[in-house]
């Protein structure tokens, strides 16, 4: 993986955001969307994500009725049990129908310790052949960036709960690591 520390010089492209909120929760006690996802479509807005979109599943009556969706772009995963990977592909399906948007900061419901600053600098590196990802003291994590161009084979690639994962892997001299840690922490959220 290559280590980028400064936004190149490249302009600003459209980067929506993509949280995945659609599982069960099973070591939280319950889906977890309800709970996390109004902080985390913030953090993807005030990071300079538009649109914003959401992928439920798990609890998508209970979350639709205790979360502000306005300006959300939302997406229900009737595949949700199968795990993060359906979700991906969903919110990756939706994206190549929304206008103008070369790459999808894709953030996970129960990380709250990531912030706005650290999805900023992961979108200012974003373009269309991009794969970004954050790193918590050089430990990988999320959000991820995927640019537009690699889409198609995630979407025909993501299955179970490892999501772009196995991806990534294949791709990995072509991956950014964009250190976070010191405005973000990359913990997700398993206990009430």
């Amino acid at each position: 993986m290559r280590n980028e520390t400064r936004p190149p010089g490249d302009a600003v492209h459209r980067v929506a955001g993509l949280v995945l909120a659609g599982g069960a929760g099973r070591r939280y006690g319950g889906p977890k969307a309800p709970v996390f996802l109004g902080p985390a479509l913030d953090v993807l807005r005030d990071g300079g994500c538009d649109p914003v979109i959401a992928v439920l599943g798990a609890g998508a009556h209970q979350t639709r009725a205790r979360v502000d969706l306005t300006g959300v772009e939302v997406v229900e995963n009737p595949g949700w049990a199968e795990g993060m990977g359906s979700s991906l592909r969903l919110g990756l399906a939706t994206a190549t129908r929304l206008p103008g948007v070369s790459a999808v900061c894709v953030h996970l419901v129960d990380m709250p310790g990531v912030t706005a600053t650290a999805v900023a600098r992961l979108r200012a590196r974003a373009h269309p052949g991009c794969l970004t990802r954050a790193c918590y003291d050089g430990e990988p994590g999320h959000p991820v960036v995927l640019g537009r161009d690699h889409w198609a084979e995630i979407i025909t690639t993501a299955r179970g709960d490892q999501g772009a994962r196995a991806y990534l892997r294949r791709h990995a001299a072509h991956v950014t690591t964009v250190e976070c840690g010191d405005v973000a922490a990359g913990y997700d959220v398993d206990e009430r």
